[in-house]
């Protein structure tokens, strides 16, 4: 709900043109980002849960002022639970009536020229530019990793919100201002489990692909790590390897010529 988020689809399009013209001398076409936007778990509360509606409906605005070219909206009750049918036919709901009904949606880019929307896109593209940096200093991504510089930040930040949360200085409506004197703090809610049975379900048809593929899988994967090793195209690979292989034998072959990541602590 932060202004910046306003912009970042802008900012992450201008960051990524310009690095593939300028860095990597890509065509035009590949100087084109498409990215996907998934609406804030962050901002999903248990108090008056149906109030997450609200929150969401304005970040899928803000994702689809800003171009996005896929969007995900949260239900409401994910907060609590995994979404259950009627929530997450609201959420479908949110996208469905923005990008029908609303009006002023169906302009491409109706906030272009805005000033505040300039202003930001600059001001956010900077500070975007000046963490890069500091990445860089410190070894770039992986050497950053190596001092936890990336999970030091995140956790910062939330820790941050957290405490503007606490103290008011951040106002949530229904969670820490303009609380109801009637509802309780947390209204009860339905809790989506999987069943033994589903789960015994999906165990059963992992077994059956992996069974069903046995013959070809194992050429799969070492095309798989042969790829990896030799710096080939690992996208174009994976793209086949799916169709014969399951996701943990795809780890378990990847982990093999790379190793497991283990952070120092």
């Amino acid at each position: 709900m932060d202004a910046e988020y306003a912009v970042i689809g802008r900012v992450a399009r201008r960051i990524w043109a310009v690095a593939m013209r300028q860095l990597y001398g890509a065509n035009e076409r590949s100087q084109k980002l498409k990215y996907h936007v998934q609406t804030s778990g962050r901002s999903l509360h248990a108090q008056e849960i149906s109030f997450n509606d609200i929150r969401t409906t304005l970040q899928a605005l803000l994702a689809i002022y800003d171009n996005c070219n896929s969007l995900h909206t949260n239900a409401y009750d994910e907060a609590l639970t995994t979404p259950t049918e009627e929530s997450v036919r609201s959420a479908i709901a949110i996208q469905r009536i923005v990008n029908e009904e609303f009006g002023l949606a169906q302009n491409e880019n109706p906030l272009q020229g805005s000033y505040i929307i300039d202003e930001l896109t600059d001001l956010v593209e900077e500070a975007v530019l000046l963490e890069f940096e500091r990445i860089n200093a410190r070894g770039g991504v992986l050497g950053a990793m190596e001092l936890m510089y990336q999970r030091s930040k995140i956790q910062e930040e939330s820790l941050h919100y957290e405490r503007q949360k606490q103290s008011g200085a951040l106002p949530v409506i229904g969670v820490n201002t303009f609380l109801s004197r009637t509802q309780p703090i947390q209204a009860e809610q339905s809790l989506m489990r999987s069943s033994d049975d589903e789960k015994q379900h999906q165990i059963a048809g992992l077994k059956a692909f992996q069974l069903r593929n046995r013959h070809r899988s194992e050429a799969a994967l070492d095309n798989l790590m042969n790829t990896a090793q030799n710096g080939g195209n690992l996208f174009a690979e994976l793209m086949d390897t799916v169709r014969w292989c399951s996701l943990g034998q795809i780890t378990e072959a990847l982990f093999r010529v790379g190793g497991r990541y283990r952070r120092s602590m």
